[in-house]
C-alpha cells in the first residue's frame, strides 16, 4: 500500500467516475484501475462496486475510505508544512462556504492575504448540510457557514463564531420608495412585495420561510437562484427586493441601493468559521484559522 493508492481512492470518491478520477490523479484510467485493484488484492477486500461504471463503494470500502481521507489529509498537511518551512505559509486552501453567510468572504480573504500573500484559495459554494459533510470527509479545509455549535463540539471541530448583526432588506429606492425609513421593517410589510431570494435548499432561505410562515405572511418570490450575483442584479434593476444577513454584501455592491433592518428573530444556528480540532487540522488550515481569529478580533475592536 502507498499514499498514491489512497489518493486515487479519495479522488474516486470525489469524482464518482473512473475517468474523471484518473484525470484528477494525473494518470490514465487503466493505471488508476490497476492501482486500486492492487490495493484491494493487498488488503484482501473488495472496496469498489463495479459494473460498467463506478457504482459506489462496498461497506468495507467505506471503512477503508474513512482511513484514507485521514491519511491523505495528514500527508497533504505534511507537504504544506514542509513548503511553509522553506518558503513561508503558501499553498491552496480549500474553503467551503454557504451562500449569504454573515460576512463578506472576499473581505476576510483580503485580510488574510496581507499576512499570508502566498496563500491561494479554492472556494466551493455548498448547502449547510453539504458543508458539514465536506468538513467530515476532508474535502474542504475550512468551512464558513451556519452550524449547531453542540454538533461541532461533538465532532471535534474548532469554531470561531461570526457576529450576528441581524437581517436587512435591500431595495432600489426608485422602484420601492414605500420602503424608505430608519425603523426596522415588520414581516407583514413585505407581504406581496416581489422578492429575490436564495433557493429553498439553503439554510438562510429556510430560516426566512419558517419565520414568515409563523407570522402568516405569504412571500412573493419573483426570482429564486443559488447565485448571489444574480440576486443583487435583480435588486439593481428593480425586479425585486433582497433579504440578506447584515455584513454579507460589500458597501460598493450597494451603489444606488438602500437597506433597512428587518424585525425578525435571530437564527437558531451560529455563523462560524470552522476547522478540524488541533492535531487533525492541516498546518495550513490551522495557520488560517488562527489568523482569522486575530483579524475578527481586530475588526470587532474597530467598530
Amino acid at each position: 500500500m502507498d499514499i498514491k493508492q489512497l489518493i486515487y481512492l479519495c479522488n474516486l470518491e470525489r469524482e464518482r467516475h473512473f475517468g474523471r478520477a484518473a484525470e484528477a490523479s494525473f494518470v490514465s484510467q487503466p493505471t488508476l484501475s490497476m492501482r486500486l485493484k492492487n490495493l484491494e488484492k493487498e488488503l484482501g477486500l473488495s472496496l469498489i462496486n463495479r459494473s460498467n461504471n463506478f457504482d459506489g463503494f462496498t461497506v468495507e470500502g467505506e471503512r477503508v475510505l474513512s482511513w484514507a481521507r485521514e491519511i491523505v489529509s495528514v500527508y497533504q498537511g505534511l507537504k504544506l508544512e514542509v513548503e511553509s518551512l522553506k518558503h513561508g505559509v503558501n499553498g491552496t486552501l480549500r474553503i467551503g462556504v454557504v451562500p449569504q453567510c454573515s460576512i463578506s468572504l472576499p473581505l476576510m480573504l483580503k485580510g488574510m492575504s496581507d499576512r499570508y500573500p502566498q496563500l491561494n484559495y479554492r472556494v466551493a459554494v455548498l448547502s449547510a448540510d453539504q458543508l458539514l459533510e465536506a468538513l467530515n470527509s476532508h474535502t474542504v479545509d475550512v468551512g464558513i457557514g451556519f452550524f449547531e455549535l453542540a454538533t461541532l463540539r461533538e465532532l471535534h471541530f474548532q469554531a470561531e463564531p461570526l457576529q450576528d448583526d441581524g437581517v436587512e432588506v435591500v431595495f432600489h429606492p426608485q422602484h420601492f420608495p414605500q420602503l424608505a425609513g430608519t425603523t426596522p421593517l415588520a414581516l407583514g410589510q413585505l407581504a406581496a412585495l416581489p422578492l429575490c431570494l436564495a433557493e429553498q435548499t439553503r439554510y438562510f432561505r429556510r430560516y426566512l420561510d419558517s419565520h414568515f410562515r409563523e407570522a402568516d405572511v405569504m412571500l412573493r418570490v419573483i426570482l429564486e437562484t443559488t447565485s448571489v450575483f444574480q440576486l443583487i442584479q435583480g435588486v439593481q434593476v428593480g425586479l425585486g427586493c433582497l433579504i440578506s444577513p447584515c455584513g454579507h454584501l460589500l458597501p460598493d455592491m450597494m451603489s444606488g441601493l438602500h437597506s433597512r433592518r428587518l424585525a425578525i428573530a435571530p437564527m437558531s444556528r451560529q455563523a462560524a468559521v470552522v476547522v478540524a480540532e488541533p492535531g487533525r487540522a492541516t498546518p495550513l488550515s490551522q495557520h488560517f484559522f488562527d489568523e482569522v481569529r486575530r483579524w475578527l478580533s481586530e475588526e470587532r475592536g474597530g467598530r
